[in-house]
């Protein structure tokens, strides 16, 4: 009759609260082996050893290794949109330079943790990702601030006025999750991706102004 009662109204607080505690421990623990290992390099096994709990409530909590970087991911940059939200509609200059402060700010934050973003970028790649994974190019946070800066290139003349929008958006995010091969390719650190991003910038912004 217990069991019942609990299936009808849903689980106990108790349960409710365990729950939340495991899904905790698993994201600490991916978050952990993902920068250390990368994403290809880290099972759901090994997560769960990590996090001291059994593979089986890793599989009950989320649906696959996509879903747990979306959550590890999603609790890092929350913080960052949320200061971007507050300091990109001050930002002043032209299309190019706050497209170069907006990635620099980004490259700045993924950067002290570059595996573990690298391993954001890797995801997009894996077929196997469940529906519910945000990995890199499903949040759309990005592609809105970078959205927002074409547009606003448009509006202030700066940028020609038949531009398919989203087909710049899509370029800036390609340009920007490539640059990161310098990481691997040439030990590049947040200064040496900023510099290359910064000569991208320049030459994808010059073919988009107005013709004369």
């Amino acid at each position: 009759m217990t069991a019942d009662v609990e299936t009808i109204s849903g689980p106990t607080p108790a349960r409710q609260s365990q729950k939340e505690a495991t899904r905790q421990r698993v994201v600490n623990a991916a978050r952990e082996l993902f920068d250390t290992h990368g994403y290809q390099g880290t099972t759901i096994r090994e997560i769960a050893r990590h996090a001291g709990v059994a593979v089986g409530s890793v599989f009950t909590t989320f649906a696959s290794k996509g879903e747990i970087l979306s959550q590890v991911m999603q609790a890092r940059i929350d913080p960052l949109y949320a200061e971007l939200d507050r300091v990109m509609p001050h930002l002043h200059g032209s299309t190019l330079d706050r497209l170069r402060t907006m990635f620099a700010v980004h490259i700045a934050f993924e950067a002290r943790h570059m595996r573990l973003f690298l391993s954001h970028i890797a995801a997009a790649y894996d077929w196997t990702l469940s529906p519910v994974a945000r990995p890199y190019g499903a949040d759309r946070r990005l592609m809105d601030v970078v959205r927002g800066c074409v547009e606003k290139g448009v509006e202030d003349g700066e940028l020609r006025a038949d531009l398919d929008v989203a087909d710049v958006v899509t370029l800036l995010m390609a340009a920007y999750a490539w640059t990161y091969r310098l990481a691997i390719t040439s030990n590049a650190d947040a200064k040496g991706l900023i510099a290359a991003m910064d000569r991208q910038l320049a030459l994808i912004v010059e073919g988009l102004k107005p013709t004369a």
